[in-house]
């Protein structure tokens, strides 16, 4: 059995979509708000993206650089327990 009540509820709530002229409104208040904080945007000059490209680079060549080192420290050192092993075990 159907409660009836439920189905008119549901009816009730169910939501209407807006017109198209207010659909265009809307999206003119849009493009209009995202003009204004385009606005309040401060860029950043050539030479200071210049030398903050400077700084990226070369913090990741010396990141770079430190992971290789420890690489090399890592690999000599299970390759002189590779050694130790061979010289104790034959």
């Amino acid at each position: 059995m159907v409660n009836v009540k439920s189905v008119d509820t549901k009816k009730a709530r169910k939501v209407t979509q807006p017109s198209s002229s207010t659909q265009a409104k809307q999206a003119t208040n849009f493009f209009a708000d995202v003009k204004t904080e385009f606005k309040k945007i401060t860029w950043t000059s050539k030479e200071e993206l210049q030398v903050y490209t400077k700084i990226v680079v070369g913090a990741t060549f010396l990141c770079g650089m430190g992971v290789y080192f420890i690489d090399l420290l890592i690999r000599g050192g299970l390759s002189m327990l590779e050694g130790l092993t061979r010289f104790i075990f034959g």
